[in-house]
């Protein structure tokens, strides 16, 4: 389970891979760890064309559950349904994602911190999201926000052969540029023909560590490949 990512790059980068038609998101740090729970950015269809916003990771848990809800992997689910419409899809921008590494590490006696990205200039790619709006309190216990909340989670599917000895169970789901479309837009059965693993000879292991960010030397933004 993802439950840590980056998105470096700025927001021109952003609007401009992305093909922003509508930017809503204010001021947009640089975020070299994304946790449950934070505020990132979005991208969503709005008016025949895409807004760039703010949401906050991970759906309110069922009745049943008690923590966030950041990934999305049985789309089965009665849970999930409403939210797998066109209207209620969106894209994730980020650069890096990252899991636990399944033994500790001598050295420390605690399990590194694994990040994953296309290549080791962490060019900017895509989550398969969804997203919801929801109402009641969310954040910290010291700064609790009440009110009205736009969430998101994104898919995860079977790990390829890089993610998998770190994480034997999933990945989140990647798209493809020439997917974008297809994911905000097509029918049900067709936009989830995309929950796949991303290509193996496509994703490298780009830091392995203690550190809870994901930072790299600012580069050119690339196009997914």
């Amino acid at each position: 389970m993802c439950n840590l990512y980056s998105m470096t790059r700025n927001q021109d980068a952003i609007r401009r891979l992305f093909k922003v038609t509508k930017d809503s998101a204010g001021n947009l740090p640089s975020l070299p760890g994304i946790f449950p729970d934070g505020v990132a950015p979005v991208v969503r269809g709005a008016d025949g064309g895409r807004e760039l916003l703010t949401m906050r990771w991970g759906f309110e848990p069922p009745p049943a559950g008690y923590q966030l809800v950041t990934n999305v992997r049985h789309l089965s689910s009665t849970f999930w349904q409403p939210w797998l419409k066109p209207e209620y899809r969106c894209l994730v921008p980020a650069t890096s994602f990252s899991e636990y590494a399944p033994e500790p590490n001598p050295a420390t006696g605690k399990k590194d911190i694994v990040w994953f990205a296309l290549d080791n200039s962490r060019p900017l790619f895509a989550f398969a999201g969804i997203w919801r709006p929801w109402t009641g309190r969310r954040g910290t216990k010291a700064k609790p926000v009440e009110g009205d909340h736009l969430l998101f989670s994104f898919l995860t599917t079977n790990p390829n052969e890089i993610v998998k000895p770190i994480h034997r169970k999933a990945m989140p789901v990647i798209l493809r540029e020439d997917d974008w479309d297809t994911w905000l837009n097509a029918d049900k059965k067709e936009a989830l023909a995309l929950q796949r693993p991303w290509p193996d000879d496509e994703l490298l292991i780009v830091k392995r560590g203690p550190e809870k960010a994901d930072t790299a030397p600012e580069a050119t933004p690339q196009l997914v490949k």
